[in-house]
Order: structure tokens, then C-alpha cells, then sequence
């Protein structure tokens, strides 16, 4: 899916980013480009980077339970 239509960075552009280390929203836009014109893009860019913390934090829950 298109995130940013301005820009035209993809919802997979976003999750390559947040591979790549980027950890905030700030961090994922310098990175792919978005939010950099109209800014509309920000509110679904900021819910991609909290859908990964919460998996991130999922799988970290399910590791340490494992120990």
C-alpha cells in the first residue's frame, strides 16, 4: 500500500526502514521520504511504527517467557 502518495513511499519502503534501525517516526520519515511535503501521511506512517513496536515487544514477551 501507497503510505505516502506525495513522496510515493510504500508501506514496505516504511518496514525496510524500521529494519534498518530506524525506531521512531522522525527517524522512518528521514529515511523514506515521507511526511516531508503535505505531512498527511504521518498519522499512517506513526501507526506502521507503532504496529512494530508492539510486535517487537510480542516477541520479546514470548522469549523471555521461555526462559
Amino acid at each position: 500500500m501507497i503510505v505516502c502518495h506525495c513522496r510515493v513511499v510504500s508501506d514496505r519502503a516504511v518496514s525496510a526502514a524500521m529494519a534498518d534501525g530506524a525506531r521512531t517516526v522522525s527517524a522512518v520519515c528521514r529515511s523514506t521520504g515521507a511526511a516531508q511535503d503535505c505531512g498527511s501521511c504521518i498519522f499512517t506512517v506513526k501507526a506502521l511504527v507503532c504496529q512494530h513496536h508492539e510486535q517487537e515487544a510480542t516477541l520479546l514477551e514470548v522469549d523471555g517467557a521461555a526462559s
